[in-house]
């Protein structure tokens, strides 16, 4: 059966995302319609229509005359990501909070203080639960606008952490423990406490994030 040209445009969207924040594309080099429809096995209209809907997100980036590129992040889209994840994650961690935590979130949890309990944290697993933390504090939540918005941006914000593999362990027990303390208040049902504690979470976050990328912060006038 003939797949609708609706989910071959999602799916094109989708596997192209994905190689766009891993960063299986080299950012110095043009996209190719025809060689991610190769390399996809699927036809080249759901690749063109993927690429614009990657543009539109801000995931890709058009120069004229050179070609699509994916999007290289400066210190001012560091800064817009930032702003923007301080207003939906916080919001999230307040909604979530009024709800009153899900198993999903109480499993991420457990998983964050096995790795506490541990005296060498794996960095990369604490990365991986602390994502899948915040996508269970956003369908905590329970607020399909506020996760729609969030998600382009989560994609947006993956190009940044990519450019830093791995959190130094001191960070990466900071992590573990500023999203517990965030779980605390969402158990607690306190959401003033879980908005306030994911905006200081995400503020250390920042600071990290242009302190490994080695960003400097233009002087102001």
């Amino acid at each position: 059966m003939t797949q609708p040209s609706s989910l071959r445009r999602d799916d094109a969207y989708a596997r192209i995302r994905e190689l766009v924040v891993s960063r299986a594309i080299d950012a110095n080099e043009p996209l190719s319609e025809r060689g991610l429809a190769e390399t996809l096995g699927i036809g080249r209209t759901p690749v063109r229509e993927a690429l614009k809907a990657l543009t539109r997100d801000g995931l890709l980036v058009v120069h004229p005359m050179r070609g699509t590129f994916v999007r290289q992040l400066s210190f001012d889209d560091l800064r817009e990501i930032h702003e923007m994840r301080l207003a939906l994650e916080g919001l999230a961690a307040f909604l979530a909070a009024s709800h009153g935590p899900t198993a999903e979130l109480d499993d991420c949890a457990a998983q964050l203080h096995a790795l506490d309990g541990t005296e060498d944290p794996d960095v990369e697993q604490a990365q991986h639960v602390g994502w899948a933390f915040h996508d269970a504090l956003f369908r905590a939540a329970d607020n399909g606008r506020l996760s729609s918005t969030y998600d382009a941006l989560r994609a947006q914000s993956g190009l940044a952490l990519q450019k830093m593999r791995q959190y130094s362990l001191a960070r990466t027990r900071q992590v573990v423990r500023e999203h517990l303390d965030i779980h605390a208040a969402v158990a607690a049902r306190d959401p003033e406490l879980a908005q306030q504690r994911m905006w200081r979470h995400l503020s250390a976050a920042f600071e990290a994030r242009l302190q490994a990328l080695g960003a400097i912060r233009p002087q102001r006038p």
